[in-house]
């Protein structure tokens, strides 16, 4: 593999990335797996005719060592573990024991780094972002390295080239896992598992185990029940629709829900 990208950085990574991640979903899957698989073929074997059962076998050989999710398909950090030196490998620093799956704690960094709560993350805030992870991590970074990091994240993942980071552009940069209100049934048969839906619901939600939703959890619940209807909005529109909800449910006007007001306020599903 080394020998297919000799002397390749996090810049010409973030390339490959953008090249092969053809659907812009986060992934490199299906067809752009295979693809992939042939270009590092060809990269190779210059002079050789790749056949199909050359990219298969280097697929399965592959995915089997770096597919840490085990899900058939390549996150952009496990790409980098597969092709990059690791003193280059900056985006290890996004690595977790467990995946980032709970929305609650991707709000959590999406609020602290829209310092000015403009709904957008700028450049200057997401250089920010990368010192604090570098500096979480103890690893040492060079402010020129800082600033060609920055440049080459903003390239990749500022969808629209309007120099800021939306939600949906930060949640593909951090890996967020699958909606985790997409595994509940919208019209559950019986009143017994509306209510058993509706009490994962809540805790999943209330991270911090007060009987109550807040912050960041308040955000988590938003920005996951309104994607189930409208993929991808973004961080103006999150802080419309939790002002909405809060308008709604917040009964007793605390900025918080606790849980019987959000049973009482999505009522027509769970009843508690």
């Amino acid at each position: 593999m080394d020998s297919a990208f000799d002397h390749l950085d996090a810049a010409g990574l973030l390339q490959i990335w953008q090249h092969f991640d053809a659907d812009d979903n986060g992934y490199i899957e299906g067809k752009e797996l295979d693809d992939f698989f042939r270009h590092m073929l060809k990269q190779l074997k210059p002079q050789d005719k790749i056949t199909e059962e050359q990219v298969q076998e280097t697929k399965k050989r592959f995915m089997s060592a770096y597919d840490d999710t085990a899900d058939g398909r390549l996150q952009i950090q496990e790409l980098a573990n597969m092709i990059l030196p690791e003193d280059e490998n900056f985006l290890l620093i996004f690595r977790r024991e467990a995946p980032l799956d709970n929305t609650v704690e991707f709000m959590k960094i999406w609020r602290k780094y829209d310092a000015d709560s403009s709904g957008y993350i700028s450049a200057v805030e997401l250089k920010g972002f990368l010192r604090d992870l570098f500096s979480h991590h103890k690893k040492k970074i060079s402010s020129s390295k800082l600033d060609e990091y920055t440049d080459a994240m903003m390239k990749v993942f500022d969808k629209n080239k309007d120099g800021h980071l939306d939600l949906n552009d930060l949640a593909r940069i951090l890996a967020l896992q699958e909606n985790f209100l997409l595994q509940f049934k919208i019209d559950a048969s019986s009143q017994d598992e509306r209510k058993k839906d509706f009490e994962k619901i809540f805790a999943h939600y209330d991270v911090s185990k007060t009987g109550e939703l807040e912050g960041p959890e308040v955000d988590g619940f938003v920005k996951d029940m309104m994607e189930l209807v409208r993929p991808n909005i973004t961080g103006a529109e999150l802080d419309q629709l939790r002002a909405v909800l809060l308008r709604h449910c917040d009964i007793n006007q605390d900025g918080k829900i606790q849980k019987n007001e959000l049973a009482l306020c999505l009522g027509v599903r769970f009843k508690v």
